[in-house]
């Protein structure tokens, strides 16, 4: 169905339900139901025997286990755990004591998070977790919502890795680059080279950072996202992800009084050094030839993060059983660790699942072949931008965005004006993350709530006015690019543009007093 507009209505019909009632399951069960549906001429059994099929492809795949899958969600549980048994060993108070005493304002609280999300710029999924997990102690004790916390990890996290080329983003750009030589007016042009040509005309992911920075030190709170500051601030709580209720986030972190700070230290560090050296050593072995480059586009990044995973699980056990916690507080902590994954695991089954569906309907090269006519070349990198971001937003996936739409934009480049060929590229690479930052189904945005333990759709809504403030700047630099065929015109615009937006929500966030922009007291 990708020469019908047909392909649109499952996406659609679940984003808007989303939206409008708040169910993430039942909203994507409609979308995948429907799908099926039109893929098979409305047929109630060949329908669901091709759900049974895409749902057991999950965990099956030709023949053996679908470990990309499967490794996934083993990590969020072993995930889920250690931070179970580091709060049950005290280690998670006595980390938030720690930097109370240190952070003594709402807004240093929050660039540790911003900070530490630039920092692990490897891995999409790895930065969102470990983030996330890392930080939620510290921004409780401070009264910063959860809300806000994961709008500033997933902002952060997917940016800061399409920016790098040393990152496993930036491997796979490089590799779908690298197999673009052919394309006229990229002959002579290496896939690395190509990539850092690309960074300047990422608009998007280049002010979503600075965007995140000016939340951090102006206390900007857009719609939604002020009234659960409001709450946190107020003691009032925040939507509890695993019951659909309203919890106190007071930051008085259960566990051991006996507690260190190293309880949760050396687990997290034990965490990323044996995922960073699973990652360099899957990759190398499956490289012919070893680069940093070759061993990140070949890194095995879920059996990475479960090896990971692993080790820092049975690190913290370690420190739990050294702190005398019996084995009826082990368990507990356990399955309190497993439940409080749960949300995210069945939310990611059902978005890959929807992801899946859409993919054999054609919504992407329906989508795509908008833009494959006669088309005004000023518009190209505008258009491209919209387009790759809506298909990003409509099928939950920016590296599926990536492989239909960079070929389809190096083409219409290289027989309209070859001198846009990386403005257009980064037009893409822009537009998807975009999508990517405002589609529920989306991998990295599930990622992200699950580390900060933020209500799914809390996230998403709080992060949408952000994301659109992003685009609308993102999209004017666009246009300025295709006016001038300059991507340093166009960057300057958009920096402009963007600065003058910012002094505008301070103007409004200083008439509202705003309980970011107040410091608060260290507890």
């Amino acid at each position: 169905m990708s020469d019908s507009f047909l392909s649109l209505i499952p996406p659609i019909l679940a984003l808007g339900l989303v939206v409008l009632s708040r169910k993430v399951l039942l909203s994507l069960s409609i979308g995948i139901i429907s799908g099926a549906a039109l893929l098979n001429g409305f047929q109630p059994l060949p329908s669901l025997g091709m759900l049974y099929e895409i749902v057991a492809g999950i965990f099956v795949s030709d023949g053996g286990l679908n470990t990309g899958n499967v490794f996934i969600l083993g990590f969020l549980i072993v995930l889920g755990m250690t931070a179970a048994l580091i709060s049950v060993c005290g280690g998670s108070r006595s980390f938030a004591e720690w930097a109370a005493r240190r952070f003594e304002t709402r807004r240093g609280t929050l660039s540790f998070p911003a900070l530490l999300g630039v920092i692990l710029f490897i891995d999409d999924y790895f930065n969102a977790l470990v983030v996330g997990n890392v930080s939620r102690p510290v921004t409780d004790r401070h009264g910063i919502s959860r809300a806000k916390l994961a709008y500033t990890v997933d902002s952060t996290s997917a940016p800061i890795c399409i920016l790098m080329p040393i990152s496993s983003w930036g491997a796979y750009i490089i590799s779908v680059f690298a197999g673009m030589a052919t394309v006229s007016g990229f002959a002579g042009v290496g896939g690395l080279e190509a990539f850092i040509r690309t960074v300047p005309v990422n608009y998007y992911a280049l002010i979503a950072l600075l965007m995140v920075g000016c939340v951090v030190f102006f206390g900007l709170d857009i719609g939604p996202m002020r009234t659960h500051e409001k709450r946190a601030l107020s003691g009032g709580g925040v939507t509890d992800p695993a019951k659909g209720t309203v919890a106190k986030e007071t930051g008085n972190e259960p566990g051991n009084s006996a507690g260190k700070i190293r309880d949760l230290i050396l687990p997290i560090a034990a965490l990323v050094i044996a995922t960073v050296t699973a990652m360099i050593t899957t990759g190398a072995r499956a490289s012919s030839e070893i680069t940093p480059l070759s061993v990140l586009e070949n890194t095995d990044v879920p059996t990475s993060l479960l090896c990971g995973g692993v080790v820092g699980w049975l690190v913290a056990l370690f420190f739990a059983r050294s702190r005398g916690t019996g084995n009826a507080a082990l368990g507990r902590g356990l399955w309190s660790g497993v439940k409080s994954m749960m949300p995210a695991i069945w939310i990611l089954l059902f978005a890959w699942t929807i992801i899946e569906v859409i993919d054999q309907l054609g919504t992407g090269e329906y989508l795509a072949g908008l833009v494959s006519g006669r088309i005004d070349t000023a518009l190209i990198p505008l258009l491209i931008f919209l387009i790759a971001g809506f298909m990003s937003l409509s099928t939950g996936t920016s590296w599926g965005t990536f492989g239909i739409m960079l070929p389809i934009a190096a083409d219409i480049a290289a027989s309209t004006d070859p001198e846009l060929m990386f403005a257009v590229l980064g037009a893409v690479l822009a537009g998807a993350i975009w999508g990517d930052h405002c589609s529920p189904i989306s991998d990295t945005t599930i990622m992200s709530s699950a580390g900060a333990q933020s209500h799914h759709i809390d996230h998403v809504v709080t992060q949408l006015p952000y994301a659109l403030i992003i685009a609308g700047v993102s999209a004017v630099g666009y246009l300025a690019l295709g006016l001038t065929g300059s991507g340093s015109i166009g960057l300057l615009v958009a920096l402009a543009l963007f600065a003058a937006t910012v002094a505008v929500l301070r103007r409004l966030s200083r008439d509202t007093r705003s309980p970011a922009a107040e410091p608060s007291e260290a507890p």
